[in-house]
């Protein structure tokens, strides 16, 4: 079970959220953390997520709270825009989204066909701007809306030409959306965590190209307990971009300021880890 955390909401305590990609990872570890802090919570996922409901009944802190989940693909407009409509007669006003629902892909652009690309893209550029569009006629003053990008929204990186592209993609959204919303006293916030050890990124990690490796090495791996109280506080401050921890902080400080010296270093990596691939090459994960 979930302990409270009491993060320092700048408006109190979220009531009713909304959060898609819940089934695991960054949105089912948020989820259970904000049962804890007594909201009620409608889940958006491609699949069933009653283990996660039974997660968030343990973890829960009133037996009054609500719970329900919709499945609802985010790479369509209508489904989406249908689910969350139906949220809201069921659970009423949200006074926060956190839209966490991606994919990942790791090959260079060359072994990357459309299709790759466009799946990257549909889900993690588009599906942030179908839940945006689907959860705006719902959002009341004071509300907020929270995009899971990556630190791959603020610096490039080897084998991630689509994964890079829907992230600054999703960055871009919400600096543009951030401007429109806060004439209307609604917050945006964009998170851009390192890498965190979820079931997807341990899965990629079974593929993944070795200079790619090397590169998100430089700004470490966390844990879920580690990075999403983080994220959390920031979101709770209603900060707009939120990093999630000291290395990841660096490597966006490096893109950000001296984006010379981020595209040195970048590169001596990439050589590094070439050499080392080529002197001794990774045996390929069993299928």
């Amino acid at each position: 079970m979930t302990t409270p955390t009491h993060y320092r909401w700048k408006h109190g305590a979220p009531r009713t959220v909304f959060i898609t990609g819940s089934s695991s990872g960054i949105g089912r570890d948020m989820a259970r953390r904000l049962a804890a802090e007594g909201a009620n919570l409608a889940l958006f996922n491609r699949s069933g997520a009653e283990d996660v409901l039974q997660e968030l009944h343990a973890a829960a802190r009133s037996p009054t709270q609500r719970f329900a989940a919709w499945r609802a693909d985010v790479s369509d407009a209508e489904a989406i825009a249908a689910a969350v409509a139906h949220a809201v007669r069921d659970l009423g006003a949200l006074d926060l989204t956190i839209h966490s629902a991606g994919v990942l892909h790791n090959a260079p652009l060359a072994q990357s066909s459309a299709a790759d690309f466009d799946h990257v893209i549909d889900i993690n550029l588009k599906g942030s701007r179908h839940l945006a569009a689907a959860v705006l006629p719902h959002l009341a003053a004071r509300s907020h809306l929270v995009f899971i990008a990556s630190l791959a929204g603020l610096t490039g990186s080897f084998a991630y030409t689509a994964y890079c592209a829907s992230k600054f993609g999703v960055r871009g959204l919400a600096e543009a959306l951030r401007f429109e919303l806060k004439l209307q006293n609604i917050d945006v916030s964009l998170c851009c965590p390192g890498e965190i050890q979820t079931p997807m990124v341990a899965e990629e990690k079974r593929h993944m190209h070795p200079i790619s490796a090397a590169m998100k090495a430089f700004a470490g791996s966390r844990t879920l307990d580690a990075s999403v109280p983080a994220l959390l506080r920031g979101i709770a401050r209603r900060q707009f971009e939120i990093v999630d921890g000291p290395r990841p902080a660096l490597t966006a400080f490096l893109s950000r300021h001296t984006p010379r010296l981020a595209r040195w270093t970048g590169d001596r990596i990439a050589a590094r880890a070439l050499r080392a691939a080529t002197t001794h090459p990774t045996p390929k994960a069993p299928q």
